[in-house]
């Protein structure tokens, strides 16, 4: 086994995202072993990165000290059957939702697990990924993940696994919320005369920019807001129609109901 070694099980977008920030940081491509069934998939490592994946796991895997789990929840079993002989002295890191440390430990052998929960924008390193450790994972190796996955954007640690499902209806799922939310806005853009590419333009410019004043300022977003709602004026009647409307309840229950499937996916594949 190799410290400096890193085995991926999977090797999509999310292991793309991973693979890519720890070769832009110096890491030796040759200590990047890389199990991925699927030939196209392959075949795009290659072609980014210059990474030779295996189609099937071997020896190669054994010489990893870190071993990130990128699969589908639903073939997690299937890809970890063959993995398990060489992984069990390796540190597990997971990137699937919904698959419960106590499955990992049972599928590989190791009870040093750090479960992770990012985000798509993890791809262009602007991502969050929420992280929870086993009591067996070390300092040391709580900061060996940080520094893996910090080409991808923030992390944010847990005490409790359950707090993972919360994490993925929040921010796992949270960039599909925002796009709805551009997608409205730019609908309304049409309606009111704009084309698309205009909308667009301002739906996206907007979000960014109020999300960076949010990320800067002391104040609550309710104070943030208010500051821009005055009463009698546009945004005031956007914001009352909004609550006629019921808006924030319901994207609370949204958010609840995303946590509750996350707690599904994990009675029925962790």
């Amino acid at each position: 086994m190799d410290a400096s070694t890193i085995g991926f099980v999977g090797g999509g977008h999310m292991a793309g995202a991973l693979i890519g920030g720890l070769l832009q940081a110096g890491h030796d491509p040759e200590s990047l072993v890389v199990v991925e069934p699927a030939a196209a998939q392959r075949e795009r490592l290659a072609a980014q990165f210059g990474i030779a994946a295996r189609s099937a796991a071997d020896a190669a895997l054994a010489r990893a000290a870190t071993v990130v789990w990128a699969v589908k929840p639903q073939l997690f079993r299937e890809a970890a059957a063959p993995c398990a002989p060489y992984v069990r002295g390796a540190l597990q890191v997971s990137v699937m939702a919904g698959i419960r440390s106590a499955a990992i430990e049972h599928a590989t052998g190791s009870a040093r697990i750090v479960r992770a929960m990012p985000n798509t924008p993890a791809l262009i390193g602007r991502g969050i990924a929420g992280l929870h450790a086993r009591d067996a994972v070390a300092a040391g190796e709580r900061a060996a993940v940080e520094a893996l996955l910090a080409p991808t954007g923030a992390v944010l640690w847990v005490q409790r696994e359950d707090d993972l499902d919360a994490v993925t209806a929040i921010s796992g799922s949270g960039p599909a919320y925002m796009f709805f939310l551009v997608e409205a806005m730019m609908q309304a853009a049409v309606e009111m005369g704009l084309t698309e590419a205009q909308g667009r333009t301002l739906a996206l410019a907007t979000m960014d920019g109020a999300a960076a004043l949010a990320q800067r300022s002391p104040l609550h977003p309710a104070e943030l807001r208010a500051q821009v709602t005055s009463r009698g004026g546009t945004t005031h009647a956007a914001i009352t129609s909004m609550e006629a409307d019921g808006v924030k309840a319901a994207v609370v229950r949204a958010l609840h109901a995303a946590r509750r499937r996350a707690a599904e996916l994990g009675d029925e594949f962790g």
